[in-house]
């Protein structure tokens, strides 16, 4: 970075929070694509914006006793850190992983600050968690733990103050069981978690959002540099909600999906994946993507994750965790002819990935544009909690749809505008940035 201040302000960033590296490389990132913005704006400079932004309003952790069904007792840990409200209460998912610490917690809060802003929403950014694992664990378990953990999340949410959402691990039968926690303690009805059932308050179109989201802002990616999903072959990592509906709304578009992932490893099947399988196999009988294979012979499996980026494809689309697709896995893509990159997952890939793209002049949909669809869609769930009134499924994905489009048609304006024409990330972190930055100066030194 070329601005001395940012640069000083990094330095205290990895001097306070060095043990945090998911972090540090969320605010590098961040920064990194500010440089203009910081010579540009030395009233921002003036009016601590960077010093405060990097820096969470507040961090809540906590004790999470529960009983097990065997009648023992387990103790997790959880996470709420309210990053910044200045455009709006704080919103962001609650991820339940055993992967789950602060650093993690406080990069993916950073992220939803920008990510947030970017919809047009009144929605600051926030996130949280517990190092709690889902899998495995019977429904009585899952229960017990949910209610524990809301018993202190309770006291720091609202509706108007902090509406935690679904993550890795949290679903809806988890943010059900939280939703009901929730309305006993504090004997009231109230939009305060979203991703709810559609019988409490739940909105159409929200399991679908982030995936849809994903694809209507990569054909917009695509439809600007004169390609498009029809007649393309797709890589899609993951198999949860992101990757299942992005490969709905990829297939929609005329696109063909031949390789998917879970944590173990991965599936290539060249005459296109069997969305229903894969619907059943995950969300129906919770069970590994390598049972696919079992009724589809034609179909590959391969133990590991990162081998899917092997796989030859026109367009990837990372939709599994953090870090997943490595300098390595970028340059095979590029080897093999991939010409786009979208990230569904936060911060799928890692800086050297993303030189990679860069000095290959590959299309990359950065995260915070890129999968901002759940969290756009969760604001609209807010809205129709507010309204005591529910929209139905073609009314959300048509303002779903809206809203990626206007992102990315904020991201590339913002490049343009400082000199980096085709450079969505640094389009996505200067639109995102700004909004916020303005609104904190604003509001003076708080």
């Amino acid at each position: 970075m070329k601005n001395q201040h940012l640069n000083e302000v990094m330095e205290q960033v990895r001097a306070i929070d060095g043990d945090q590296a998911e972090f540090i490389q969320a605010v590098q990132e961040v920064f990194e694509s500010l440089d203009p913005v910081a010579e540009a704006r030395p009233d921002l400079i003036k009016a601590g914006v960077f010093k405060r932004i990097v820096e969470p309003e507040r961090q809540i952790i906590f004790r999470v006793p529960w009983i097990d069904d065997n009648g023992d007792i387990q103790v997790n840990r959880g996470y709420r850190v309210q990053f910044n409200s200045a455009i709006g209460p704080y919103k962001g998912g609650l991820r339940l992983h055993p992967s789950v610490y602060i650093g993690i917690i406080k990069f993916l809060g950073f992220e939803q600050i920008f990510k947030n802003s970017l919809t047009g929403l009144p929605m600051g950014g926030g996130k949280g968690g517990s190092n709690f694992d889902p899998k495995g664990k019977s429904d009585a378990e899952v229960m017990r733990f949910c209610q524990s953990f809301m018993t202190e999340l309770y006291r720091h949410m609202g509706p108007d103050c902090d509406i935690p959402a679904g993550d890795i691990g949290t679903g809806a039968r988890e943010i059900g069981y939280m939703f009901g926690a929730y309305k006993r303690i504090r004997n009231e009805f109230t939009g305060v978690l979203t991703g709810k059932g559609l019988s409490f308050g739940g909105s159409l179109a929200r399991t679908e959002a982030t995936g849809f989201g994903l694809c209507y802002f990569t054909n917009e990616m695509l439809k600007a540099n004169g390609k498009g999903f029809d007649g393309q072959t797709v890589v899609i990592s993951g198999s949860g909600n992101v990757a299942t509906y992005a490969n709905q709304k990829a297939t929609e578009m005329g696109a063909k999906v031949v390789a998917m992932s879970d944590s173990s490893g991965y599936i290539v099947d060249k005459d296109g994946i069997d969305l229903d399988c894969i619907k059943q196999l995950k969300e129906v009988e919770r069970r590994r993507i390598k049972d696919y294979v079992d009724t589809h012979p034609q179909a590959e499996y391969h133990e590991g994750c990162n081998g899917i980026w092997t796989v030859p494809c026109d367009i990837a689309l990372p939709c599994a965790t953090q870090n997943e697709l490595t300098m390595s896995s970028a340059k095979e893509l590029v080897k093999n002819g991939c010409y786009c990159v979208s990230e569904g997952a936060n911060m799928p890939s890692t800086p050297r990935a993303i030189d990679v793209f860069k000095g290959s002049n590959i299309l990359y949909g950065p995260a915070k544009a890129a999968n901002a669809g759940g969290v756009a869609t969760s604001g609209l769930e807010m809205s129709q909690n507010s309204l005591r009134y529910s929209w139905d499924f073609e009314q959300v994905d048509n303002r779903l749809q809206g809203i990626m489009e206007n992102i990315f048609a904020s991201c590339d304006q913002a490049a343009k505008e400082f000199n980096l024409e085709g450079n969505y990330m640094a389009g996505a972190n200067i639109a995102g940035f700004l909004k916020v930055a303005e609104a904190m100066k604003a509001q003076g030194c708080v």
